[in-house]
């Protein structure tokens, strides 16, 4: 049983929910990357090994989510993000473990090695792919297949929101806190005074900032942005917490209504670079260092970017004497085998484009 059900016992009567992952996922101290960048109490919670499958942290979402799709008789997902998405990889892989068709509709990114991966990955576990070259072209696309697949098998597929963030898979990260609080009390490290995150959709850490308050912990989320400023401010992700207090709160009245406000939310915006996946050099510098160091692979989208602001204030004796903790996102399982078996011509011609041009200039083979 989760966390946060062990302590609310009607959430999960309540709630729909199904085990994917391989919960609580450990804590560990960074001592070889902490002594190279001297800082002394240095941890990382390992998402990236959420899910014996895949890991990281799109698995927490989808328990609730495909939980609520098995409950409600639904046999098709479908899903948002951009070429490389590891929210429509996930949700590909967990829906075809499910039994469930899942279906992305994807946009146009600068291109990666993951973008390639993750293409090849979705192909692999199932997935329906489309490719777009713009919003309004995936919206036009989205009515149409809606449409068609409720005439061909007389109901819709269920839609899930860009990185699963609506206020059910928010839930994911509210049992995160709690968890992390379990970890706490055992002393597999002190409470953090900052816990860094990347900021994506949202769900994440608005999850995170209201189960942290939920177990009276008093950890600071920083947030660093990796996703265009429209899509983020302190005005949607203080809704979207709010959001999902209120959801829970209906479904179990003694989960307390919690007060938020824009204290609560520090965003950063600083390392986002020239725009989204477009990989920096301060985050590729730091996810040199964390592979060097530790071992552990991060991106230079989203952990990466990260890593870096975490770097950089410790740099500027900001958080010299804090307890820190890094929660890693990304997944870290490894799909060589899979992707070497997968031929990029199996895939719809209009993603040959990210297989016959060449990556990003600081991008990592």
């Amino acid at each position: 049983m989760i966390s946060l059900f062990k302590q609310y016992p009607q959430l999960e009567e309540d709630l729909p929910y199904v085990s994917l992952g391989e919960l609580l996922t450990p804590v560990e101290r960074l001592k070889c990357l902490g002594k190279e960048i001297k800082m002394n109490h240095l941890y990382i919670k390992r998402d990236d090994i959420s899910g014996g499958i895949y890991g990281g942290n799109k698995l927490r979402k989808l328990e609730f989510l495909l939980g609520d799709a098995l409950g409600s008789g639904i046999q098709e997902i479908l899903t948002f993000g951009y070429a490389g998405s590891n929210h429509a990889l996930a949700t590909s892989i967990y829906s075809q473990r499910l039994g469930l068709k899942s279906i992305s509709m994807l946009l146009p990114q600068p291109n990666a090695y993951y973008v390639r991966h993750n293409l090849l990955l979705g192909h692999y576990y199932g997935a329906e792919l489309y490719h777009y070259q713009n919003v309004l072209s995936l919206f036009i696309h989205l009515i149409y297949q809606v449409i068609w697949r409720k005439i061909k098998y007389g109901r819709f597929p269920r839609l899930i929101m860009p990185g699963g963030s609506s206020p059910l898979g928010t839930i994911g990260y509210v049992n995160a806190a709690f968890e992390l609080k379990k970890q706490i009390i055992k002393g597999e490290l002190p409470e953090p005074d900052v816990i860094y995150i990347a900021l994506g959709s949202m769900g994440t850490a608005a999850g995170l900032i209201l189960g942290l308050k939920a177990v009276n912990l008093k950890s600071q989320v920083i947030a660093i942005r990796v996703i265009d400023k429209m899509f983020v401010t302190e005005k949607r992700i203080i809704s979207l917490i709010r959001k999902t207090n209120s959801l829970l709160h209906s479904r179990d009245r003694t989960f307390p209504m919690i007060k938020i406000s824009r204290k609560d939310v520090k965003i950063r915006h600083d390392f986002f670079g020239n725009g989204y996946a477009h990989f920096t050099e301060k985050g590729m510098r730091a996810v040199k260092l964390m592979e060097r160091t530790e071992g552990i692979k991060l991106d230079g989208t989203y952990t990466g970017k990260t890593l870096a602001a975490l770097i950089e204030d410790i740099d500027k004796q900001e958080l010299r004497d804090k307890v820190i903790l890094f929660w890693n996102t990304y997944n870290s399982r490894d799909f060589s085998d899979i992707k070497a078996s997968v031929d990029y011509h199996d895939l719809p011609e209009c993603f040959y484009r990210y297989f016959e041009k060449g990556v990003q200039p600081l991008d990592l083979p």
